[in-house]
């Protein structure tokens, strides 16, 4: 087991890996920007080390600069959390290269998987269902007009580097594909340096589900059941659940056996999810996450593990000590992302945590790193906190979502704590008859 691990990262992801650490005996080193020199995550590590000035660009995405802290603290292992260098596979195969050990996928499953039509042929290879659409990428727009007119309108075309909704646009008719097609590549230009897009058909109504999976190094390969992602706001997840109001355990057991099947054929080691897009009882493989996700203690809720925990056990070569059938789920279990950003317009509030009051109880569980007097940056993502509930059954984790969020007061920034009340409060999100456009709806019906 390791001794000491460098934690790449801010913020409650890095408190949190920080926690499952200490639990380990492992000592753990933060690292920061100069923003963050009062940060949680700094005041709790056995060590940090400041890595640059505000900007990611210059701290969390410096690589010299995480190195040069891991190596001068001594640490022989690096935890990159999600976002930042987390799917970076270049930064995953220096760490490597510089003596490290690596908390993760290798850079070649990352590099294989951060490739979007890559990592849907790969997976088609490999038996796992997906969306009708391009093989590959699109040459030229007469390529998109043909595909488009086999798959049937409307179509979907995405940037094959692409992330967070950029590089996306719809075509519901053959008088649109030109300009999906021309703005699709202008914006995968734009955010990722790389033009190439596919095209694949536009569901109308589907859920977004998410698989949890977990590969030793041994061969061994278990899933931990199914997340529903489908409430997103411009291809940003706000709550998440585990599991699925809509899956049956028969349709949880197929597409689980089916992933984690492929994975090990595959020979992925460490934590990953596979997303799909789910309609008329049809699973959809849409993309790959080669890192610990957002959502990840919903699964850790319903299924009693410490994903975190196992991410180290694996990194550090020792098997998992459980089979497929030792997976038992339990109740239900709801997240909340509490973001730092006004509940009508979304638009990011920085500022000073004044009054800081979070909620307890039976099933309830906070990950956060903010406290009174906190100022929260202006320079990085803007979710403040994690807000996670588990009850026996799904309508008794949302009375219990609902009264935690009564007694949670953050002060001094604006929060999406009301919108996430209307949400709890919506019939239809109680009967969980929902999809991924559902939120957008509801948000403009409410302005």
């Amino acid at each position: 087991m390791f001794s000491k691990i460098l934690i790449a990262n801010r913020g409650e992801i890095a408190l949190r890996i920080q926690r499952a650490c200490r639990e380990l005996g492992i000592k753990t080193v933060a690292v920061h920007s100069t923003a963050d020199a009062d940060a949680m995550h700094v005041r709790l590590a056995d060590e940090a080390v400041c890595i640059g000035p505000p900007s990611s660009r210059d701290s969390y995405l410096n690589v010299a600069a995480i190195l040069s802290a891991a190596t001068i603290t001594g640490a022989d292992a690096i935890h990159p959390g999600y976002g930042f260098l987390s799917e970076n596979a270049d930064f995953a195969e220096t760490v490597e290269a510089h003596g490290f050990a690596f908390i993760g996928p290798t850079g070649t499953h990352i590099r294989m998987m951060g490739d979007k039509i890559t990592a849907k042929t790969t997976m088609q290879a490999l038996g796992v269902p997906l969306v009708p659409g391009s093989d590959g990428a699109l040459p030229d727009l007469e390529a998109a007009r043909s595909v488009a007119a086999q798959v049937g309108y409307p179509v979907l075309i995405k940037a094959a580097a692409g992330g967070g909704g950029r590089g996306m646009k719809v075509a519901r008719s053959a008088d649109e594909i030109e300009e999906a097609w021309s703005v699709a590549r202008t914006e995968a230009r734009a955010a990722f340096g790389n033009d190439e897009v596919y095209l694949e058909k536009y569901l109308d109504r589907p859920r977004h589900i998410e698989l949890q999976i977990l590969a030793d190094t041994h061969g061994n390969v278990v899933h931990f059941g199914e997340r529903d992602c489908s409430l997103q706001r411009r291809h940003q997840k706000l709550l998440e659940e585990a599991g699925s109001p809509v899956l049956t355990a028969e349709e949880r057991d197929a597409i689980g056996a089916t992933a984690t099947a492929a994975l090990a054929k595959m020979g992925y080691r460490n934590a990953g999810t596979l997303e799909f897009l789910y309609q008329d009882g049809q699973f959809s493989f849409i993309e790959m996450n080669t890192r610990l996700q957002v959502e990840h203690p919903v699964t850790e809720m319903v299924c009693d593990v410490d994903l975190v925990r196992e991410q180290i056990r694996i990194a550090a070569g020792q098997p998992l000590g459980y089979t497929q059938s030792d997976i038992r789920f339990s109740g239900h279990a709801i997240e909340c992302r509490i973001n730092a950003e006004d509940p009508d317009t979304f638009m990011p509030n920085p500022g000073t945590i004044g009054v800081y009051h979070p909620p307890g109880g039976l099933g309830v569980r906070i990950d956060s790193a903010i406290y009174s007097g906190y100022r929260v940056p202006p320079y990085y993502d803007s979710m403040i906190a994690k807000l996670i509930v588990h009850a026996p059954t799904r309508i008794e984790a949302i009375n219990r979502m609902q009264r935690a969020l009564d007694e949670f007061v953050i002060e001094g920034v604006k929060t999406v704590i009301p919108l996430h009340r209307r949400i709890l409060a919506d019939p239809e999100f109680r009967k969980g008859d929902y999809t991924i456009h559902w939120l957008e709806r509801f948000v403009a019906a409410q302005n």
